[in-house]
């Protein structure tokens, strides 16, 4: 039996999705148009959660031109940038909620790179502390044949190196979590509860995990449960949709709304971080993102 999407008569099941998707964008406008109206001009208009963006999702356009999007939005900050940004930051009133120091191999996890991570993390904490910013990445490394036992043995001694300096200085270390499953072949820190371990046994509120839901959903799923478990070693949220690490709405398996209310409810204070790469027009893109996470 012929369908009525190839019959030619009366309107496709496909022609009729078409016009729906539009008349729900043009909704969508029309509510994030208001709500902005009613909340001086900002989108975000609850602003339980503290939300921030990625710069390397939105190459196009400048941090410049990024900044003053951000503040018409209601973003608190910008994410994973370096000292040399700041200033363009601070022009803005905005947070560097998250300043990059080493990259994601060779890591901690192994004894002869303590030296260089060690360096390369003081000389970040220095600039984010001189800055008043919060937040410096930091990476576990690749397996490469490593052992998770070896391996978190080693971050635990690496971090206990620097951790007090952190502490001194008032900056938080964070440690990524990444899928090894699709995106990040071999990384170590892949999963939650390995990651809680390395905090746990460093022993200080200055080194926490950085739970990016797009990975940790990609690795392990659970990802409401997952946060409620480990929420005490958590400084930091990354979104991105699953799957493609696009946009956050209805296109993709997770339902950010009920994620930021569980989030909400560990008594969360630090920053969600948008780092999902806009498929549309990259402002739109960002603005409904935040709406969606605005509970």
């Amino acid at each position: 039996m012929m369908s009525s999407e190839h019959s030619g008569q009366g309107l496709s099941r496909r022609s009729i999705m078409a016009a729906a998707g539009t008349a729900a964008a043009a909704v969508l406008g029309t509510n994030l148009t208001a709500m902005a109206a009613d909340n001086g001009g900002k989108t975000i208009k609850n602003g339980r959660i503290n939300q921030s963006v990625s710069q390397w999702c939105y190459g196009r356009l400048s941090l410049d031109q990024l900044c003053q999007e951000a503040v018409k939005i209601g973003l608190k900050g910008i994410d994973l940038l370096n000292p040399d940004a700041f200033p363009t930051l601070k022009k803005h009133g905005l947070v560097c909620t998250m300043v990059n120091s080493y990259g994601i191999s060779p890591g901690m996890n192994r004894t002869e790179n303590h030296e260089r991570c060690i360096a390369s993390l003081r000389k970040a904490i220095d600039a984010t502390a001189d800055a008043a910013f919060p937040n410096v990445i930091c990476m576990s490394g690749n397996r490469a044949g490593l052992d998770d036992e070896t391996g978190a043995t080693n971050c635990i001694e690496g971090f206990k190196k620097i951790v007090g300096y952190a502490e001194e200085k008032k900056i938080t270390l964070i440690l990524e979590l990444l899928n090894s499953k699709r995106d990040h072949k071999d990384y170590q820190c892949d999963r939650t509860a390995w990651g809680a371990r390395v905090c746990k046994a460093v022993g200080s509120e200055r080194l926490k995990l950085l739970y990016d839901i797009y990975h940790m959903q990609i690795q392990e799923g659970d990802v409401i449960a997952t946060i409620k478990q480990f929420s005490p070693y958590i400084g930091h949220y990354h979104t991105g949709g699953v799957p493609g690490r696009n946009e956050i709405d209805e296109s993709q398996e997770l339902y950010y709304p009920a994620i930021m209310k569980a989030i909400l409810a560990t008594g969360y204070k630090g920053y969600v971080a948008h780092e999902f790469i806009p498929k549309r027009d990259p402002i739109a893109s960002l603005t409904a993102a935040a709406t969606i996470c605005d509970v």
